[in-house]
Order: structure tokens, then sequence, then C-alpha cells
């Protein structure tokens, strides 16, 4: 769906996006993360036809968005961070109007702009102008406008920014229905909602691609967290688990009323340390009340790529 090959965008002296290549495959849904200024919103608006690149080149559904700008641009819905609304309009009719403007005629722009109303949920406020709305159905209008042309890529650029909790379960739920039929490319700081929405991420730093992979790789491919709470103090736990061969960055610190917590990590990535601390541990008959491991979250991973 989307193929970025070696994309350079300066700004002066300044490179915002630095030699940057990666594919998004049909039917993916990409978060596409990294800190500020990494270079996200610039590559999504080269993407969408919003400005030019410096050098390389970007395909959409095999269309060259240089030379073929108006053929990528039918089949992209782009939702911007800051969604430009016309206040003044109704929502029945600001979507008719951004529907004919996509190029919809007659009954089509109906349809779909009923349809659309449907699955953003603004059926009950569709005669409402839009200034009086909160900023939660302002967001809602803003991706009902995105999916009006029914884009076969959608793109997203901080959907949640500035809702309630309410109104950010409400729309990522709507995204996760949205991304079963169609391509979506999802940009937010919001990393739990990359993680229930996402199948893949790219991670952008300084311009440059630091990472990228399915959700479940990439944060795999750090190694795995084991936890041993036991009742004793944390220099004795921590000598315990000394003993095991394969264990590294062991950390232990005391707890309320006598017991204390160890975290380590393992040398062989293939290898399950749990038995072996088990039994250093038993050893020393000592109590455990908890024995696990777990993945890094996306967020340890993505500190952990940007900070290195």
């Amino acid at each position: 769906m989307i193929k970025v090959n070696n994309l350079v965008k300066c700004y002066g002296d300044i490179r915002a996006v630095d030699d940057t290549s990666f594919t998004v495959n049909k039917g993916d849904v990409i978060g596409l993360l990294g800190p500020n200024g990494a270079g996200k919103t610039t590559t999504m608006r080269i993407i969408t036809c919003f400005m030019p690149a410096t050098s390389g080149s970007v395909t959409v559904a095999g269309y060259d968005v240089f030379t073929q700008s108006l053929d990528v641009r039918r089949r992209i819905g782009y939702m911007p961070e800051n969604v430009p609304l016309y206040p003044e309009m109704r929502i029945n009719e600001y979507l008719k109007f951004r529907a004919k403007l996509k190029g919809l005629r007659g009954q089509e722009i109906t349809n779909r702009v009923a349809k659309v109303i449907d699955a953003c949920d603004l059926g009950h406020q569709r005669t409402r102008i839009i200034e009086q709305l909160s900023k939660g159905n302002r967001q809602r209008v803003g991706l009902a406008d995105a999916l009006v042309s029914n884009p076969e890529l959608l793109i997203l650029d901080e959907p949640t920014i500035g809702l309630d909790p309410n109104q950010v379960r409400k729309v990522r739920e709507l995204i996760k229905e949205i991304g079963r039929d169609r391509t979506v490319v999802l940009s937010t700081h919001i990393l739990s909602e990359v993680e229930m929405i996402c199948n893949k991420v790219i991670i952008m730093y300084n311009g440059k691609i630091a990472a990228q992979d399915s959700m479940e790789n990439i944060c795999g491919g750090t190694k795995k967290i084991y936890l041993c709470e036991a009742k004793t103090s944390c220099d004795k736990l921590k000598h315990a688990v000394e003993k095991i061969q394969l264990a590294t960055n062991i950390v232990s610190v005391p707890l309320e009323n006598g017991w204390a917590k160890v975290t380590l990590q393992s040398l062989k990535d293939t290898a399950d340390l749990r038995e072996q601390i088990f039994n250093v541990v038993n050893e020393q008959k000592l109590t455990i009340r908890e024995l696990n491991v777990k993945s890094p979250t996306l967020e340890e991973t993505f500190v952990n790529i940007t900070t290195k």
C-alpha cells in the first residue's frame, strides 16, 4: 500500500526526515511512533501530498505522490492533529460539502454521509452546528470527514489529543473497528493505544527509522524481565539469585513488612530462568509470594530504543 524509499526532507540545514525507507502492506494497522521532532508528521504530510520531499520516492497503491498526486489523494483519508472544520456549518452540511469536494456525486454523497455519520456515532447530532460540539465530537467529525470518500488508506495524526478518558476509549474503539477493512497509519504519543489497536510498529528518531516490526516482535526483541518476591532482606535475596550463571542486570529492593523483590534478565533469550530462581531461593528456605516473567511493554521498548 505504501512504499517509502530513501526519503529526505530538509528545512534549510535541518534534516527532518533523513534517508528513511519503510513499507506498509495492505490491511496493516501501523503505529508510527517517535519523540517530538522525530519526523513523523513531516513523513505523513509527504505521504498525503501535503508537502514535497527534498529527495527520495513515495508511492501509495502504486501511484507516485509527486507525479500522480491526484490519484494518491483519491485513495487517502487524512485526519491531521488539529482538525480544520468550518464551525458555522452543521455536521451533515459539512460532510456533504466535503464529500462533494472529494469527487462524490448525487446519491453517492447521501449514502456515504449517512454511513460515516452512523459509523462515527454522530446520528443524534447530525444537525448540530460544529461550533457547539465538544472536543471529542469534533474529533469524530474529523474522522467522519477522513472516511467519507471510503479511502483505501486512512492516516491519523494524534486522533485522541485533548480528549477525556471516555472520549479516548470511544475513538479508540472506532479506529479499531475501521481498521478491519482498510489500511491505517496511526501516529500518537499514547502508546497504550498503539498496543491495543496496531499490529505493526515503526519507531522514528531524529528523522530515521530506529525500529520497525510486528507488535509482538518489537517488544519481544528486548530481554524478558524476571521478578521474584520473598520474605528476606534484599541483600540475601540478591545473593541467592547471583548463583544463576545466566542471570544478569540483577536489582533488588526492600519491600514492606520484611519482604524483598529482585528483578533480573537472562544472558540467553531462549532460556527460562524461573525454575532456577525457585530452586536457589528455596535452598535458602525463603518464603516466595511471587515468581513471574514478563515481556517489556511498548513504552519500555520505546524508551529503550529512543534513549540509546
